[in-house]
């Protein structure tokens, strides 16, 4: 099938079920939109980071074609998949949340503490949710009915969203065409890898004809994902130092993404403050050995050319 002809087979198979993919940037996760052509009212699921919330009510009032918002779903609550929440339901006072029901005790009352984004050191404003999805269960997204399943590994509490007439499966960050996420339990001591290979079982067993991924467009080379994230995930799980390495790295430069430049000590202050940094180095009492750890972090990402530094100041490298 030629790329063209395959773009076209998605676009129908989406409109079958009143759902658009919207493809954000990396401080963002992707949202999926839904019509819900019998009461004519929106339905998103996950809604990106949070100082990206004004454009996505922008975006969500164009893909709606100006429907209300009826509800709010989200795969996890990882800052960059709820990070819009609590704008969405100020836009749309109506609109419902729905949560993967693991995560009760953290949201009822909010108790940051048992989120991830002080650990992380990002931000997401509070909300209030109003349901909370059970594996086995079933949620209404447009025209069609979505099974809930439990996606642990990248985040122990997270879901996958499935409908089997059309076999669409809604990933979160699950599985990516081309990349592993980062599995969250690890770089604290807990174990994670076993969990997110269960996940990929799962969706093998599952057998999807077309994934919506957290991040990055949708695809229908679902084994041949499959294949690449078993063959990433056993890569960590022999060698943890390796996938730890990779986090500290991909949450220094999600930090610089939401910030674009940054003075170096600056960085360095903010990734010895952060928890998880010190955490997954494993340098909790010993702040010394933590900041000359995250100066090499910085001084690596300076000799891979994914940062560059001019005097005291650090910038993200322009691909282009």
């Amino acid at each position: 099938m030629s790329h063209s002809a395959s773009l076209a087979a998605i676009s129908n198979t989406l409109q079958r079920v009143g759902a658009q993919l919207l493809v954000r940037g990396w401080l963002s996760s992707n949202s999926v939109v839904f019509i819900d052509h019998g009461r004519d009212v929106g339905v998103v699921v996950d809604t990106g980071y949070v100082s990206h919330a004004e454009q996505t009510v922008a975006l969500l009032r164009r893909a709606t074609g100006g429907r209300p918002l009826a509800a709010i779903v989200n795969t996890h609550l990882h800052s960059d998949h709820c990070g819009g929440n609590a704008s969405l339901q100020s836009a749309w006072p109506e609109a419902t949340i729905a949560v993967p029901a693991g995560y009760r005790q953290a949201l009822v009352p909010w108790d940051e503490s048992k989120l991830s984004y002080l650990r992380t050191g990002q931000r997401c404003a509070p909300f209030k949710p109003d349901q909370f999805l059970e594996p086995g269960s079933v949620v209404s997204l447009g025209d069609a009915q979505w099974e809930v399943h439990a996606a642990p590994g990248h985040d122990p509490d997270a879901v996958l969203l499935f409908e089997p007439r059309e076999r669409i499966l809604i990933s979160g960050d699950a599985l990516w065409q081309s990349r592993l996420a980062i599995i969250f339990p690890e770089l604290t001591g807990e174990p994670g890898f076993a969990a997110a290979q269960d996940a990929l079982d799962l969706i093998e067993r599952l057998d999807p004809r077309l994934v919506l991924p957290g991040h990055g467009g949708a695809f229908t080379d679902v084994s041949g994902a499959l294949d690449q994230s078993r063959a990433r995930l056993h890569a960590f799980s022999v060698t943890p130092d390796r996938h730890r390495r990779h986090a500290v790295r991909a949450l220094v430069m999600y930090h610089m993404l939401e910030h674009q430049r940054l003075d170096r000590d600056a960085l360095l202050t903010w990734m010895i403050n952060t928890p998880i940094f010190a955490e997954t180095l494993g340098c909790t009492h010993d702040a010394e050995v933590a900041r000359q750890l995250a100066s090499e972090t910085i001084d690596g990402l300076i000799s891979d050319s994914i940062l560059q530094c001019a005097g005291q100041h650090l910038a993200i490298v322009d691909p282009g």
